[in-house]
């Protein structure tokens, strides 16, 4: 729950964040991408920190930790500490999230771990859909600070009932040891990766500093790859790889990942910035998604558990390109009612996904390696999100560079600089229109109208692209099948 508010409130609270501090887009997008790459970076060797050590200490951690660095968040006075603490989350945030599945693992029998992921899952969403107007209240009547601070008293009773709740569960084959070559490689790999997805938009997709990057983390995986075939107790052995179930399932989860996290990115400064929402109207709005989620979830785990994951994945999958696909749709004038069903539709495409990909990564692992397989599932997720980010915000900035000038002078508009023409393409790209103080009303609202038509423009492109990738994403949902190792699950562990 902690996580799911922190991820909605922080999207909600971005526009905030960005006015109050004077954060560029690309400050923006760091105070997410700072997140998506601790975690990403660190995911798997956590969930290999939770098999070796158990997972319940492994969580209350995570717990302890996430609440302290949201703590700092509301305490910082400049967007680089932000960002610094935001990075602290997501390290904190690994320990977390790997352990709580590998919980669920080890506790539930087969019959009845779909239905358990479920209601993790529908806690997620309940989250999810409190966030936006929990934070958009705490934004419009308190500050953005609080929207963090928040975490504190959650993190509190997390501890106290994890205390007095959680039991530990052990494998009895457990891991021993530590692959400290591995754990550095794979770490290696990972944040070269994470970075050049980052750095691309800034760099250039074709620049060298991207290819020498990207390079590096091919090289820095295939060593990885090297090394855990010569070590007596790897980090990730790669034997898992063979089952095709856990791997489309890995795959899968980085494709929902892009066309989710990606699109929706852009959504809050649609609904704030181009439509003059509230942010607690802004919340308001989202609700059709993340309560579909909350609905779909715990169904989703009772149709998996009774036919399977194929159907409901490739099913939930096509409801999200549909969704996408109208999204791209959207415009300055669409109502309330259309904006609602789209995103109805999405939650209630992912809900499925969300259930079934992770039963499938963690169903399908050995039990040994459940905070392994736990934390597989969540770095996809992570690289998903980073890769969304990243090049759905390069399809969006490319599109509003490509057309602002024309547009501006279609609208006979006063001519710009290339510095000012790049200064106002900076702020068109979250939707915001540059209207400097002073301007004549008529002249300002020519402006806007530019402004969030090219902004919407831009948009409808990135959801395009998001479509696309779900629709590569139902083929790969063929593939899945319910997980091999999960009669293993709720018995035989020591509990300790």
């Amino acid at each position: 729950m902690m996580v799911a508010l922190d991820g909605t409130i922080v999207a909600i609270a971005n526009p905030a964040i960005q006015k109050d501090l004077g954060a560029s887009f690309a400050d923006v997008q760091w105070i997410t991408n700072g997140y998506f790459l601790a975690l990403a970076v660190t995911l798997i060797t956590a969930g290999k920190l939770g098999d070796r050590f158990g997972h319940r200490q492994t969580f209350l951690i995570g717990v302890v930790g996430f609440a302290a660095a949201s703590g700092a968040i509301g305490l910082s006075d400049s967007i680089a500490l932000v960002v610094t603490f935001r990075v602290f989350q997501g390290l904190f945030g690994a320990l977390l999230m790997p352990a709580a599945l590998g919980l669920l693992r080890a506790t539930f029998p087969a019959e009845k771990l779909n239905m358990a992921i479920g209601i993790w899952g529908m806690v997620i969403g309940a989250s999810t859909a409190g966030g936006p107007i929990l934070g958009g209240l705490l934004v419009q009547h308190v500050s953005w600070q609080s929207v963090f601070f928040i975490n504190v008293p959650v993190g509190v009773a997390a501890l106290v009932l994890g205390l007095l709740i959680l039991t530990d569960h052990r494998a009895e084959n457990a891991p021993r040891s530590f692959d400290i070559p591995g754990i550095a490689l794979l770490s290696g790999a990972m944040f070269c990766l994470v970075w050049a997805l980052i750095k691309a938009p800034a760099w250039g997709w074709g620049a060298g500093l991207t290819w020498t990057f990207l390079g590096a983390s091919v090289l820095g995986f295939a060593l990885f790859a090297l090394w855990e075939t010569r070590v007596a107790e790897p980090l990730i052995p790669l034997g898992l790889f063979r089952s095709v179930p856990l791997s489309a399932g890995v795959v899968l989860m980085v494709l929902m990942a892009i066309a989710f996290l990606g699109g929706l990115f852009f959504v809050t400064f649609y609904l704030q910035n181009v439509h003059g929402m509230s942010p607690v109207d802004a919340g308001l709005h989202l609700l059709p998604l993340t309560g579909m989620m909350i609905v779909g979830s715990p169904l989703a785990g009772a149709l998996i558990t009774k036919t399977g994951p194929r159907i409901p994945l490739a099913g939930g999958m096509a409801l999200t390109a549909l969704s996408m696909y109208g999204m791209s749709t959207l415009d300055t004038g669409t109502s309330g009612a259309v904006m609602s069903l789209w995103f109805a539709g999405l939650g209630l495409g992912l809900a499925p996904v969300m259930v079934g990909a992770t039963e499938v990564i963690v169903g399908n692992a050995p039990m040994e390696l459940s905070g392994v397989a736990g934390g597989l599932q969540q770095a996809a997720m992570q690289i998903g999100g980073s890769l969304g980010t990243a090049v759905l915000g390069a399809v969006m900035a490319s599109k509003v560079d490509g057309d602002l000038a024309g547009n501006w002078a279609a609208a006979k508009l006063p001519p710009l600089t290339p510095a000012q023409l790049d200064q106002a393409s900076q702020a068109v790209q979250v939707g915001a229109a540059p209207v400097a103080k002073g301007t004549p009303p008529e002249l300002a609202a020519k402006i806007t109208t530019v402004a969030h038509d090219t902004f919407v423009s831009g948009m409808s492109l990135a959801c395009l692209v998001a479509a696309v990738v779900a629709v590569v994403a139902v083929f790969v949902a063929l593939l899945t099948k319910r997980g091999e190792n999960a009669d293993a699950a709720g018995a035989g562990a020591g509990h300790i």
